[in-house]
């Protein structure tokens, strides 16, 4: 279990919790994120990110669906259930019929396939955190 920022968010910026398994595309993400101006708490799993008492900060949830575990919808699932009410996205590459209903149904406000284009994810977190 890691995350890879030990530094608490700053309040200037809205605070982006990111949790992928994959680190080349944990690191990407988080790289991409940084640059549009957010900051970027990033976890390989969910355990970690919900051992973390500073994720109450966050303006925004960024999740992978599928990883060992805690896959992305019970990881939101739980962070709900400690109170957390943030818009959340969900990004696969494993898209399923009826997915993004599912998504929408445990809370999700946005849901991104793999692969996509930058700007799909940037542009969805600032809307998102813009409407916060």
């Amino acid at each position: 279990m890691t995350r890879d920022d030990d530094t608490l968010c700053q309040t200037d910026r809205p605070c982006i919790l990111l949790v992928e398994d994959d680190p080349p595309v944990r690191r990407s993400l988080q790289l991409l994120l940084r640059g549009k101006g957010f900051d970027v708490r990033a976890y390989a799993d969910g355990g970690t990110l919900l051992n973390d008492p500073t994720i109450v900060q966050a303006a925004c949830f960024v999740t992978d669906l599928h990883m060992e575990g805690l896959d992305g919808m019970e990881l939101l699932a739980r962070l709900r259930a400690r109170g957390w009410h943030g818009p959340a996205v969900l990004i696969t590459g494993s898209p399923t019929p009826g997915l993004a209903d599912r998504a929408a149904a445990q809370g999700f406000s946005a849901l991104i396939e793999k692969p996509f284009r930058a700007s799909a994810l940037t542009e969805t977190v600032q809307k998102l955190t813009q409407a916060a």
